[in-house]
């Protein structure tokens, strides 16, 4: 089992930053993947960023690249999401989520997640 908590989200200008962190607890947090979604009222959850469980692979959706950073830092069981020239079609509310199973690699689909955090909420005002 895996449990995920968000934070960091918030009220931004257009053109600011965000930090988001997602604190993980369980044993297995260190060889999965894990992936950032978001989710517009209104509209479905979609696939922001994911880093493998080593951190070498990293993957993103093309309306955040050169963007959006996603880290991870195991040791601490913690995964970040470096938000950067925010515009107001990034509002949303960010979720966390780690993969089904362990060693698995990056995958952009809802469906390869089975843990998911409550969610934080990203406001930028134009």
């Amino acid at each position: 089992q895996v449990q995920l908590v968000e934070s960091g989200g918030g009220l931004v200008q257009a053109g600011g930053s965000l930090r988001l962190s997602c604190a993980a607890s369980g044993r297995t947090f260190s060889s999965r993947a894990m992936g950032w979604f978001r989710q517009a009222p209104g509209k479905e959850r979609e696939f922001v960023a994911g880093i493998s469980w080593s951190g070498s692979d990293r993957r993103y959706a093309d309306s955040v690249k050169g963007r959006f950073t996603v880290s991870r830092d195991s040791a601490k069981s913690m995964v970040y999401l470096q938000m950067n020239s925010l515009n107001f079609e990034d509002t949303a509310v960010y979720y966390c989520a780690a993969a089904q199973r362990s060693h698995s690699p990056v995958v952009a689909t809802l469906g390869g997640y089975d843990y998911w955090g409550q969610g934080t909420q990203v406001t930028v005002s134009s």
